[in-house]
């Protein structure tokens, strides 16, 4: 009963209106399965393109996403937005809800306690844990977590120094908690300078980010050789880059989302003139590279739009250039399944 009710509500997610949505929801949220009953730990990646509230922080130039702005922010917008991002992540699993949703490009914790408590997710009882970064724009990275399947035993922010020319970027968000079957789980957060100025200029900034996570990870498997650790986010890197080559070479973590392929001709996470590339990852140590079950780019076609000058499709998007649109996200979302 619950399994047919849990797959009808994804089908509606994917197809009614935002009324109908939220009457299920209240209705039937206590009747959502868990994938936590089944035999698989389900982890979705997803940089949220800028999750701005419409309201000013101060000290931060978030003056772009708000309702006076050449962008015009409104609260409409904000709240359309929010329900779209969590549309987006309910889809990713048709026998349940995600256990761990690792977010970039969030603003502040009202962003995320709006997400989890106030929108389409808030059935979903997720818990959340994020970081309050230094970076000008106030952008944030956040993990969202199923509290039946993952329970968290601490946590940090890892802060990154900047390097010559380097503005204070985002913090890498660290998390350990226990699963079901008490095993720990070590989770990182990441999302790595963008390529503002060209590749080669702003590599040095990635590396920065690579050469603090290391460090982390090392730390790690100072106490526990075989420890399971996953490691995902928006890297602005690809899969053979020389970020992903440093982290991988040195702790001997594999990219399990570097083949990761989606539906409606979709080969990468983000399309930027006509071609597909994989700038966001998962990366996991040998204990949980052993229990990968599946790997795949979510992208069904509500979540896309068709690319007239290329050809194909292209992620359905907020903004096309400064023209608003009631679209998702300019990246797809990474899902990972992990047996239990």
């Amino acid at each position: 009963m619950i399994t047919s009710i849990g797959g009808l509500w994804r089908r509606v997610i994917r197809s009614a209106g935002r009324t109908c949505m939220v009457i299920i929801i209240s209705h039937f949220s206590f009747l959502i399965p868990h994938s936590s009953a089944a035999q698989t730990l389900t982890l979705v990646e997803l940089n949220c393109e800028n999750l701005f509230d419409y309201r000013h922080d101060d000290g931060k130039d978030d003056t772009e996403y708000l309702p006076e702005a050449t962008r015009h922010w409104t609260k409409r917008r904000y709240w359309q937005k929010l329900g779209n991002i969590a549309q987006e992540l309910l889809s990713t699993c048709d026998d349940g809800i995600p256990d761990l949703i690792a977010l970039c490009e969030v603003e502040n914790d009202s962003v995320i306690h709006d997400l989890t408590r106030r929108s389409l997710l808030r059935g979903a009882n997720y818990d959340y844990l994020m970081t309050a970064s230094p970076d000008r724009r106030g952008i944030d990275v956040a993990l969202l977590y199923n509290p039946f399947s993952f329970q968290p035993i601490r946590h940090r922010s890892i802060r990154v120094e900047p390097v010559e020319g380097m503005r204070p970027t985002r913090d890498i968000l660290y998390v350990a908690g226990k699963q079901i079957g008490d095993d720990t789980l070590h989770v990182f957060v990441v999302h790595a300078p963008s390529r503002y100025g060209g590749e080669r200029r702003s590599r040095p900034f990635r590396l920065a980010v690579a050469q603090r996570l290391c460090g982390a990870v090392d730390s790690v498997y100072a106490v526990s050789s075989d420890a399971r650790i996953v490691i995902a986010g928006d890297f602005n890197d690809e899969a053979d880059g020389h970020l992903l080559q440093r982290i991988c070479q040195h702790h001997r973590v594999r990219n399990i989302t570097k083949d990761a392929r989606g539906m409606n001709g979709v080969k990468g996470t983000y399309r930027y003139k006509g071609q597909w590339g994989s700038i966001d990852h998962v990366l996991a140590s040998r204990a949980m590279e052993s229990l990968v079950d599946s790997v795949y780019i979510h992208s069904p076609k509500f979540l896309l739009e068709e690319e007239t000058l290329y050809g194909g499709y292209r992620p359905r998007r907020t903004y096309k250039g400064m023209r608003y649109q009631p679209g998702y996200s300019d990246h797809l979302p990474l899902v990972v399944r992990f047996r239990k």
